[in-house]
């Protein structure tokens, strides 16, 4: 399980993550005032966590790996 929950999210790509899941949570409240802004929520945990549950099931990564030596 481990390797299911590990980061798997480049940190660019979290911090993008955030801010675009931010922008569409704001829907919510602002704008059109569409309950399905609540959405934004998914990229903001996905963000946050680092883990995109998407990616672990495809086995794909976009972090940077470090080797061990």
């Amino acid at each position: 399980m481990k390797g299911f929950f590990g980061v798997n999210e480049h940190p660019i790509e979290r911090v993008a993550r955030v801010v675009l899941g931010i922008g569409i949570l704001s829907l919510a409240f602002v704008g059109p005032k569409s309950p399905w802004a609540y959405i934004g929520i998914v990229p903001i945990l996905t963000g946050a966590l680092g883990n995109c549950p998407l990616y672990s099931l495809l086995g794909f990564s976009t972090c940077p790996v470090q080797k061990r030596v």
